[in-house]
């Protein structure tokens, strides 16, 4: 299949993947998050942290204020928004584009009023005030693909066929934000890798990557979770969250080689590397 890049749509600006598939790298800006709760927590290291991330490589930084990990606890809207305005303000007014990762209207509000420029909702855009601050805004939009919530996502998750199920849903909810103003252009969709799925429902998903956008752009989103830990647990390689990177990388470059559009991860240098090379392979048909 020939490459064809994509042009994505934000509130000021638009990214492509005519130079290269595009990297999200995410900033955590919690005391809970699976892999580095705590480590950004304070403002100061976070912002720095996001520098340096679009320094080395990450075309936009995924803010956010509130774990979304099995059995994670939700957090009031306004502590959420003291955690992440701050990084988002300080970063979008340096020009780094910044997404802003939440499912609370609110928080997209504020954060889209203090320069995000991406909106990433792991809701699906569930709730109509969310369509309607993207909408309004103009804002790049990220709808992913989640059964149940953080609370019950991994509690016996069961599909049919999950890359037709997931599919659908993702098409549905597309055509819901088109109907409700949000342009195609601004449109990226996402599985939900290891969101209410079990390992066998991610691997599908990744092997399904060219399935899953229905000509939009897909975001995968692998990075460092708990599948690749089982898999290398079943390898005889016992590994941490942070050990994961060189798994993720596997990840990165089937999912470049089925189309995705966007990989969004925690090792901004390791992924820019495995991109590149995947986005050379690829792009010599």
């Amino acid at each position: 299949m020939p490459f064809e890049p994509i042009t994505w749509e934000l509130r000021s600006r638009s990214l492509t993947t005519s130079d290269h598939t595009l990297v999200m790298g995410i900033l955590n800006v919690t005391p809970d998050s699976f892999s580095d709760g705590g480590r950004w927590a304070d403002t100061g290291a976070a912002i720095n942290r996001g520098r340096e991330m679009a320094a080395i490589g990450a075309d936009v930084i995924d803010v956010g204020g509130e774990s979304t990990r099995p059995g994670a606890a939700l957090v009031d809207p306004a502590e959420e928004l003291e955690r992440v305005l701050p990084v988002v303000e300080t970063l979008a007014g340096e020009g780094i584009v910044v997404s802003i990762d939440t499912s609370k209207p609110s928080v997209a509000v504020a954060a889209i009023e203090a320069g995000a420029e991406i909106v990433n909702d792991v809701t699906g855009l569930s709730e109509p005030a969310m369509i309607e601050a993207c909408s309004d805004s103009g804002v790049g939009t990220v709808i992913m693909h989640m059964l149940g919530d953080p609370r019950t996502m991994q509690l016996n998750p069961t599909y049919e066929d999950v890359v037709v199920e997931v599919a659908e849903f993702l098409r549905h909810r597309a055509e819901e934000a088109n109907a409700a103003g949000i342009d195609s252009s601004r449109i990226v969709v996402d599985p939900g890798i290891g969101f209410g799925k079990t390992i066998r429902h991610n691997l599908a998903l990744l092997d399904g990557v060219d399935r899953l956008g229905d000509g939009r752009p897909v975001l995968i989103g692998a990075s460092r979770k708990a599948f690749l830990g089982s898999i290398l647990d079943q390898a005889g390689r016992p590994s941490s969250a942070e050990d994961r990177d060189r798994a993720t990388g596997a990840t990165i470059a089937l999912a470049i080689e089925k189309g995705a559009a966007i990989v969004r991860v925690h090792d901004v240098a390791g992924a820019v590397d495995v991109g590149r090379t995947a986005d050379a392979i690829v792009r010599v048909r």
